[in-house]
């Protein structure tokens, strides 16, 4: 495009602007091919979750904070802090060129498995739980850490080795021993809602990068016969299990936090209570800001809160899909299977998440990313959106024939 026709188009979107406000939104979010640098459309669903997140933790928050420190906005003054830092995270992801990630991917996973280790080793343990490593006032959750690293390290392998993969039963079988060993260390925390997280976007990558179907179906009944002997092996998965079934045999034990997020499901009904009014925060829905975040949701906000809040992910879901694809297209095969992992983890994760808050899955301790309360898992996924806009950014900079440079352009 010359230089005269982006003057020319950015006259244009002045005068739509002068005209009609709705227009000149339309035209900054989806402008021509070559007059932005970044996918506008994904910054701004990512920054409208975190801040509808913020509006939520606070509210959610209250009254837990009120009784355990004295101050009722301690937990939004901490989630505030974590925005910060997930902003900040995010620009900083982006001045880095995909090819560094792709040159140290092999050493991050490393870093990840060592993670994994370390907090088996020198972990903090919270109920029962050893997944967090202290480091003075900050506490850091391995796992989201060591979840991007293995998407990092994925996305090499399948740019690597697409043809083996394709053509070789090795080619598959590599990267699910990987996955292997790093399962084994998180069940030994115990986090098999990771596991189950980890190892299903890894079939879908490797499916998404062309392994044949029977492999796919062949890991798929492994995984479920592997899922069904942990859940039978250990007494407390096989709990959840049954009070996943049968909620209201045990309202006020195994089943109480389940039935509580049930009531505040109902409570909502279709336009909500209210920003701010939720009874069931009110001590009676253990982790309100944080797994269970939804269930304050639908009560405040009712069913137009909870489709707005799947709309969102769907919609950033769907960026980064389109981003991978687009960048297959043109032969960025690693932004291209990266973009694809991110989107499933994203959307495996919050389909976890509602699934369990509204009873159609069993109980699992794990983020809606971008919205619940929780530090590394904020910073973390703040960081994913930031690897997304840097594989589209470099796909636009590839359109204009202009090689990246090393920092953010």
């Amino acid at each position: 495009m010359s230089k005269a026709h982006e003057q020319q188009l950015d006259l244009n979107m002045a005068a739509a602007a002068g005209r009609n406000p709705l227009l000149a939104l339309r035209d900054w979010l989806w402008p021509g091919y070559s007059s932005s640098l970044y996918d506008r459309v994904l910054l701004t669903l990512a920054i409208t979750m975190l801040l509808f997140g913020f509006v939520m933790v606070a509210s959610a928050s209250l009254p837990t904070a009120e009784k355990l420190t004295g101050n009722p906005f301690h937990f939004a003054i901490r989630h505030t802090v974590y925005v910060v830092a997930g902003l900040i995270t995010l620009l900083l992801t982006l001045a880095v060129p995909m090819q560094t990630w792709q040159q140290h991917s092999g050493k991050l996973l490393l870093v990840g498995l060592a993670l994994l280790v370390l907090v088996l080793v020198a972990g903090h343990s919270v109920n029962g739980a050893q997944r967090w490593i202290k480091v003075g006032p900050i506490t850091i959750q391995v796992a989201e850490l060591a979840k991007l690293f293995f998407y990092i390290y994925m996305a090499s392998y399948l740019a690597r080795r697409e043809e083996e993969i394709r053509e070789a039963l090795k080619g598959f079988i590599k990267p699910l021993a990987l996955l292997f060993i790093a399962a084994v260390l998180l069940l030994m925390q115990p986090d098999f809602g990771t596991v189950a997280v980890m190892s299903a976007t890894t079939i879908a990558m490797l499916f998404l990068a062309g392994a044949k179907l029977w492999q796919f179906f062949g890991v798929f009944i492994t995984f479920m016969l592997a899922l069904i002997l942990l859940i039978i092996v250990e007494p407390y998965r096989m709990q959840r299990m049954l009070t996943f079934l049968e909620p209201e045999k045990d309202p006020f034990g195994a089943g109480y936090q389940l039935m509580q997020s049930l009531i505040a499901f109902g409570q909502g009904q279709f336009s909500g209570l209210g920003l701010g009014n939720s009874i069931q925060k009110l001590q009676y829905l253990p982790e309100a800001h944080t797994d269970f975040i939804m269930s304050v949701v639908a009560e405040e906000l009712g069913f137009i809160g909870v489709v707005a809040v799947i709309s969102l992910v769907l919609m950033l879901v769907s960026r980064a899909l389109v981003i991978g694809r687009r960048c297959l297209a043109i032969e960025q095969r690693y932004g291209g299977y990266l973009a694809y992992g991110i989107g499933v983890w994203f959307s495996l994760q919050a389909f976890v998440n509602i699934g369990v808050a509204s009873g159609a899955l069993p109980t699992k301790g794990l983020t809606l990313p971008l919205i619940s309360y929780g530090g590394t898992s904020l910073v973390v996924s703040a960081m994913a959106v930031g690897i997304l806009l840097r594989i589209d950014h470099e796909r636009r900079m590839s359109g204009r024939k202009v090689t990246p440079r090393g920092g953010a352009e």
